[in-house]
């Protein structure tokens, strides 16, 4: 049995948790983080010495960072499958969302959404134009797919780009039009998990 240390409204969390959806695998969520317990102790600082969620515990394998956890638990899988190109281009899109995408939404949504007074007005003006710049480069992208991120299928690339267009499109921002990540979101809602991770989750 895996056991995933975090907490439900975490967005990187909620990325582990839907691709142990889809791939049927069995989990226990044992609940840290802000307003569950604090991860700044011995005991989690073990596992990650970051105090960060999510943390997966598999026997004795410990991994932290969400992504790379997706790719362990997703590897050979329909998810990650193991011809180079096609994992390749699915990984560049995990590391786009891991670096540039989350990189832009900072300063908004942690103003916006979480109450931080860290952030200028100025800081989070050009957050939010940062922010559409992104999502309007992977509209580019989705326009010319017409499917999913990484191709014809759903991949750990829809996963993790799937959390993050959720929290654009639940941040209170004025947001780009962006008709092909709308389409994308809408085929999105097919896929098993959506709801709880996309759909009425917390961003």
């Amino acid at each position: 049995m895996l056991t995933i240390l975090g907490k439900l409204p975490s967005i990187n969390v909620r990325k582990v948790l839907w691709t142990c959806r889809l791939l049927e695998l069995p989990y226990e969520l044992e609940p840290w983080g802000k307003g569950e317990r604090d991860p700044n102790v011995p005991e989690f600082l073990a596992l990650n010495p970051n105090a960060q969620v999510p943390v997966l515990r598999d026997g004795d394998t410990v991994l932290w960072e969400s992504n790379t956890i997706c790719r362990y638990l997703a590897h050979d899988s329909f998810l990650l499958p193991s011809d180079r190109l096609q994992r390749a281009r699915i990984e560049q899109w995990m590391d786009w969302q891991a670096t540039e995408l989350n990189a832009s939404w900072r300063a908004p949504f942690m103003t916006l959404l979480r109450g931080s007074t860290q952030f200028s007005p100025e800081a989070v003006a050009a957050g939010v134009r940062d922010w559409n710049t992104k999502m309007t480069l992977l509209d580019r992208h989705l326009a010319r797919t017409g499917a999913f991120v990484a191709g014809d299928t759903v991949s750990l690339a829809d996963v993790v780009i799937g959390v993050s267009v959720h929290r654009w499109r639940a941040t209170p921002i004025e947001r780009a039009e962006l008709p092909a990540v709308a389409a994308y979101m809408a085929r999105l809602s097919a896929v098993p998990g959506f709801a709880e991770n996309c759909g009425d989750a917390t961003p």
